[in-house]
């Protein structure tokens, strides 16, 4: 049987293949729905061979979308990009124009 190493030590994300940290956790999760979708269908009473079909495209492509995003991202880049998300693309400020110029003259006054 083969043995592949899973860490390379202390400190360092955990790697399997060339998938990194959050990589990895994407591909484990996303080839166990696959399955799960798989058996449900199969169940449902889908033909086997569309099942299976269904199962290797849909497999295949998850594991081409999780290596082209290691490859692309890096380690930390898909959390970086899904917290460039979250930034708002501008301020707003909702005060009258008076009102911001009143509390700078009220400022002013009390000096």
């Amino acid at each position: 049987m083969v043995e592949y190493s899973i860490n390379k030590g202390i400190g360092r994300p955990a790697e399997f293949r060339g998938l990194i940290a959050q990589y990895l956790f994407i591909f484990v999760g996303g080839l166990l729905a696959v399955f799960v979708v798989t058996v449900v269908i199969y169940m449902i009473g889908v033909p086997q061979m569309i099942c299976v079909g269904f199962g290797g495209v849909s497999g295949s492509v998850l594991v081409w979308v999780t290596f082209h995003l290691n490859g692309k991202y890096g380690q930390y880049g898909l959390m970086k990009v899904q917290a460039t998300k979250n930034h708002p693309q501008y301020i707003s400020n909702r005060r009258r124009i008076q009102r911001l110029f009143t509390h700078i003259i009220r400022k002013e006054e009390k000096e």
